[in-house]
């Protein structure tokens, strides 16, 4: 059975320092916490509950879209065999299975609402 550690949705926003201060702000003032920064990705999460997370994209670094939500499965193995499921099915991948700088092994698939979903796992 395949593990989902967290789904969080990804919201797109301006570039700039200016607006992500602006989310900090507002979201810290509910409860939130910034826990990355890559520049063009940051993630709030709750400090009580961490998988209860925001994440803000001005571009995504290697893919041509920024995804709608993503979804991050237990290891890598299980995104690996969600990524030949989903291409067995005919769903459209939008950008290919792919282990990232930052550590992470993902795709993105578009989901039949044409939604594109950012499926990831942390590498070891």
């Amino acid at each position: 059975m395949t593990q989902i550690r967290r789904a969080v949705p990804n919201l797109q926003v301006a570039p700039g320092e200016e607006a992500a201060a602006a989310n900090r702000d507002f979201y810290g003032t509910l409860g939130f916490e910034e826990v990355m920064n890559l520049g063009w990705v940051t993630t709030l999460a709750s400090p009580s509950h961490p998988e209860a997370q925001l994440t803000f994209l001005t571009h995504d670094a290697t893919a041509p879209v920024v995804p709608d939500v993503s979804v991050e499965l237990g290891t890598v193995e299980e995104v690996d065999k969600a990524y030949e499921a989903l291409r067995a099915t005919g769903a459209e991948i939008v950008h290919a299975l792919r282990d990232e700088d930052w550590g992470v092994r993902r795709f993105f698939v578009r989901d039949p609402q044409g939604r594109v979903v950012n499926v990831l796992a942390h590498q070891k």
